[in-house]
């Protein structure tokens, strides 16, 4: 092993390199220059592919990675041992640094053989981009489908809450109703008896003059009839709420129908009421309607009354947003169908307008806030919310934006902070 390592490392009596160039300086100064740079470059590249193959663990053909660098780390010595043997003749050394790189070569050549076939068949760049396209609709696709999936499981979930509200409610207010007119007729018949009475028999008993002092006969007389009236508003406004349930909701009509838009509004409106009103030292929000006659449309009655309602929804939750935390300049308030939507107090405008493109224009416009680009471009995003965790899903936007463009309509936002927000729905009359 001794004499092994003798010969390796030992000059053997061989003339340095550098004799071969006559000890030239420029000429020996060009080889080492050249070696050298090549030697560093060669390095330099088998640190590169180790960072690569150790950043990118799924990564196909590793080994042949590391079989390459090998090969390039030889090489590299091979040049170094150029600049060595030009004052050191240790050729014995330099031939077997040559052998192994010859080897690491060779085997690196044979191993890249089988691997080719396996290579060309990975895709291309373009396959890539156009599987990636194919891969975002696909994912497009499915949030679209989840989404109406959602939806639709709420829309039956709403009805079945509506339906059994709708028939709880209906059938005792209906019975309170229908008798309170019947009282009412009892109770004048009854008062008319005792009119009839006190005319007949104006010299009363004591005992019933004392009693109908005691009562204040005459004021029963007078507010008796009051106080059923009041009994038979309060259940037809109750009547009228349930039947605006059943309006809004429409449920049990999955057909496409022509319907008064304008039913559709005030029936959502009406629901939201109590949403409307002011608290504590925050004013009621105003809506103004402004509507033009219009013809009725073909639609699914169900799905666009739920389109007004997440856009009522939001518009309220802005105002009492807006009430709280912005304040808003009277002279950037918007101006829509040329009326000014004054910023003083909280206010829904509601416009609609037929085209003369046979299409209807329903604008629901705000004085809140308004929104910034960024929120405006990914308002109909599906799950995309401005709202605090666990008070919004983010849905009901890409909803409304699904069901429009189901019926061939549009639906737009125009907002700018500060200035308001208004969504824009188009709707044919005709669904072709």
């Amino acid at each position: 092993m001794l004499k092994i390592l003798q010969s390796l490392f030992g000059d053997g009596f061989f003339i340095p390199h550098g004799h071969c160039y006559l000890w030239q300086t420029g000429l020996v100064g060009l080889h080492i220059i050249s070696d050298f740079l090549i030697a560093l470059a060669y390095f330099s590249i088998p640190i590169a592919l180790v960072y690569f193959v150790r950043k990118r663990e799924d990564l196909p053909f590793k080994s042949i990675l590391l079989l390459f660098g090998a090969f390039i780390i030889s090489c590299g010595t091979t040049h170094l041992m150029e600049i060595w043997t030009l004052w050191h003749p240790t050729y014995w050394l330099s031939g077997f640094i040559k052998a192994f790189t010859a080897f690491v070569s060779v085997y690196t050549a044979i191993t890249l053989v089988p691997i080719i076939p396996q290579a060309l068949a990975l895709p291309s760049p373009a396959q890539l981009e156009a599987a990636n396209s194919q891969l975002k609709l696909t994912l497009k696709e499915l949030a679209n489908t989840q989404t109406q999936l959602i939806h639709t499981e709420k829309m039956s979930s709403l009805g079945q809450l509506v339906a059994g509200l709708a028939h709880e409610i209906n059938n005792p207010i209906s019975f309170i109703y229908g008798n309170a007119i019947i009282a009412d007729e009892y109770i004048a018949d009854l008062l008319k008896l005792i009119s009839l009475y006190q005319e007949r028999y104006p010299q009363e008993v004591t005992e019933i003059k004392d009693f109908s002092y005691k009562i204040d006969l005459d004021f029963i007389k007078e507010d008796l009839p009051n106080i059923l009236a009041s009994m038979m508003i309060g259940a037809k406004r109750i009547s009228n709420f349930v039947l605006s349930l059943r309006n809004f909701s429409r449920l049990d009509e999955s057909e496409i129908k022509q319907v008064d838009i304008h039913e559709g509004l005030d029936n959502t409106l009406l629901i939201l009421q109590s949403r409307l009103k002011g608290e504590g030292s925050h004013p009621d929000i105003q809506v103004i309607k402004e509507y033009t006659d219009l013809p009725k449309i073909d639609c699914y009655p169900g799905q666009i009354n739920q389109v007004f309602m997440h856009i009522f929804t939001n518009a309220i939750d802005t105002l009492k947003e807006s009430m709280i935390g912005c304040n808003l300049s009277v002279s950037k308030a918007r101006v829509i169908a040329n009326q000014e939507v004054s910023n003083n107090v909280p206010q829904i405008r509601i416009c609609t307008e037929f085209l003369d493109s046979n299409q209807v224009l329903i604008r629901i416009a705000d004085n809140g806030c308004g929104m910034t680009e960024e929120v405006k471009q990914k308002i109909f995003d599906p799950f995309f919310t401005t709202k605090p965790v666990g008070s919004g899903t983010g849905l009901g936007m890409s909803i409304s934006y699904q069901i429009v463009d189901k019926h061939g309509g549009k639906l737009n936002c125009i907002s700018e902070l500060f200035q308001g927000t208004e969504f824009v729905i188009q709707l044919p009359v005709k669904i072709n």
